[in-house]
């Protein structure tokens, strides 16, 4: 019997189908990140710890996978009961929609009352406070906050439990920038320019001429050190017409309340994530190098 003619059994002829099968739709699906368990932990226990910080007087963290089922809901002692649901939701609502759900309660705000009747098709709390967890450029799940002192402060929390899954692991570098570049850098652009810039820091070569706008940086702490001239720089309390800037990036035209320091030649000031500042008042020249480190998220 020629070997070459033989009968091959049934199973193997079914295993080759579902093998070639396989092959040929290997593109009708796709692969998409998802938060584990440990990653759920590891955004609330950020968020929480943003949260103390601050001081805030309650909280209800809620993190979502990437489809908005539950995994994680975590409150604070004193926080109100229905907290808790309302972080679910505006967790699976920035999942959803896959942007922070502080945009859909503006759009309703405005007047686009046509969003409204979107409930009656799928559940969504377009409430502020919702954020998606971007890793790789992709959402792997969503974190939400209800229960803190205001809107904007369950927004920085939850921004705060995503930045910790959204900073990738940096590559060390050693870089050495020569005093004639640093120099020049001064000179640069409207307020100097940026001398390193890595994922977990950054360094600026700044200088001021006169007062700026309040700033509030939801995953940055800012490290001033004054190389020359004076500065008033008022720290802690409220935004005057706070607008969104850039993502954690907040901006107002001046504070309300907070406190004065007055800084000068050789002084360092540090400002923790989250601390609304702002140069009220500038005696020009004003240079000074600026470290924004995202380290500890």
């Amino acid at each position: 019997m020629n070997k070459s003619n033989r009968t091959l059994p049934a199973w193997w002829a079914a295993a080759a189908c579902v093998i070639a099968s396989t092959a040929v739709h290997a593109a009708d699906t796709v692969a998409i990140p998802n938060l584990t368990l440990e990653g759920a932990e590891r955004a609330a226990a950020a968020a929480l710890g943003f949260s103390r910080e601050h001081k805030a007087p309650g909280a209800a963290i809620a993190i979502v996978d990437a489809g908005g089922h539950t995994m994680l809901v975590v409150r604070l002692d004193g926080t109100f009961a229905a907290g808790s649901d309302i972080s679910v939701g505006k967790a699976r609502t920035a999942v959803m929609f896959k942007r922070p759900t502080h945009g859909l309660e503006d759009v309703i705000n405005k007047g686009r009352d046509a969003m409204i009747p979107v409930a009656a098709v799928t559940a969504f709390t377009p409430l502020q406070g919702g954020v998606p967890i971007v890793v790789n450029g992709q959402v792997a799940g969503g974190i939400g906050v209800s229960g803190a002192s205001s809107a904007q402060q369950d927004e920085e929390i939850a921004m705060a439990g995503a930045a910790a899954l959204a900073t990738p692991v940096p590559e060390a570098v050693v870089q050495h920038i020569a005093a004639a570049d640093v120099t020049a850098a001064f000179g640069r652009n409207e307020n100097g320019d940026t001398l390193v810039s890595r994922p977990e820091f950054r360094v600026s070569a700044s200088r001021r001429d006169g007062p700026g706008q309040a700033e509030v940086h939801l995953a940055d702490t800012d490290i001033f050190y004054v190389l020359e001239g004076k500065a008033t720089v008022v720290t802690g309390g409220e935004l005057v017409d706070p607008k969104d800037s850039a993502p954690g990036e907040v901006r107002g035209t001046a504070l309300a309340g907070g406190t004065e320091i007055h800084v000068a030649r050789g002084d360092v000031l540090t400002i923790p994530r989250g601390v609304p500042h702002w140069f009220k008042s500038v005696s020009a020249p004003f240079r000074y190098f600026v470290v924004k480190s995202s380290a500890g998220l």
